[in-house]
């Protein structure tokens, strides 16, 4: 197809939106714990693509080797744990500090790209790295003088940054061998038993929620999690990957805005100039790592 059947711009910018409630959404799913509904945002998500894959991808389903199913397993954890913490960071901070912290994973998916796979930098990607930490220290710091609770929520969504960047290092490969439905099905999959245990252990309640609750969960498989990434990933036909990842940065402003309307959470100065000062750091970090092929930049909310 020479031509794509719509404006793939226009599904970046849905895209965007889509991905931008899930934090929204989050919120208003306050009476559950971060952990249920990290599990069911990712178990009702694997029930809705179950028929597809027992349908169109079953056979390379059944093909995948030992240590695909070893790697995808490893990053499935990763995963749930991502959702987590940054969930988790929701019940402590602002929508707006919590979004843009984790926005820094292609921050730290270049320092363990760096680490591991000792890919080198350029002087671009140095500065604009430090203007986005800069950017982060300074919503840290604003949060830490408003309350040690808000601090602590920062806290969280950058463990929740450091996990979903060690989820997409790990399954880099894999993702190469496998189609994305397969690979994300899988990962999807080990995520929920992972959270599914992890609740156990926790003991937290399974099915005491109104009925709001279930509704939050659902939309959070379907709008951030389908709609949002499905439209990423058949824009990237069109478009340049440092296209889409400019695009997904913007996925703060949009969180924020929305939280500003739905929840009426306002934003502190220091939010503003942070937030400000990360999203143009990240900007410029797109663009000067744009040309180097070995690292994805994208995330999974």
């Amino acid at each position: 197809m020479r031509h794509p059947p719509f404006n793939p711009y226009a599904a970046v910018v849905i895209g965007v939106i889509a991905v931008s409630t899930s934090a929204v959404l989050v919120k208003l799913a306050d009476q559950a714990p971060a952990a249920i509904i990290a599990n069911y945002r990712l178990l009702f998500a694997v029930l809705l693509m179950a028929p597809i894959i027992l349908l169109k991808y079953r056979n390379e389903l059944k093909s995948i080797s030992k240590r695909d199913w070893i790697m995808s397993s490893i990053s499935g954890v990763f995963l749930a744990f991502h959702f987590i913490l940054w969930f988790e960071s929701l019940h402590y901070t602002s929508v707006a500090s919590s979004v843009v912290l984790v926005s820094l994973q292609p921050i730290f998916a270049f320092l363990g790209t760096y680490l591991f796979f000792k890919e080198h930098f350029s002087y671009g990607a140095i500065i604009s790295m430090i203007i986005a930490l800069f950017g982060s220290v300074i919503i840290s710091w604003g949060d830490f003088r408003l309350s040690g609770m808000a601090f602590f929520g920062d806290v969280l969504a950058l463990g929740g940054a450091i996990f979903v960047t060690a989820y997409f290092l790990i399954g880099q490969s894999t993702r190469r061998r496998l189609s994305l439905m397969t690979y994300t099905f899988v990962v999807y999959s080990i995520s929920s038993i992972t959270l599914i245990i992890y609740n156990i252990v926790l003991k937290n309640d399974f099915f005491g929620y109104p009925l709001d609750h279930w509704w939050v969960f659902l939309l959070l498989a379907i709008v951030p999690t389908f709609l949002g990434h499905t439209l990423f990933n058949w824009a990237i036909r069109w478009l340049s990957t440092a296209t889409i990842s400019m695009g997904i940065i913007f996925e703060p402003v949009g969180s924020t805005i929305l939280a500003y309307i739905i929840l009426h959470e306002k934003v502190t100065g220091a939010q503003w100039l942070g937030g400000t000062i990360v999203i143009f750091g990240l900007m410029l970090f797109i663009l000067s790592t744009k040309r180097k092929p070995k690292v994805t930049i994208s995330r999974k909310h």
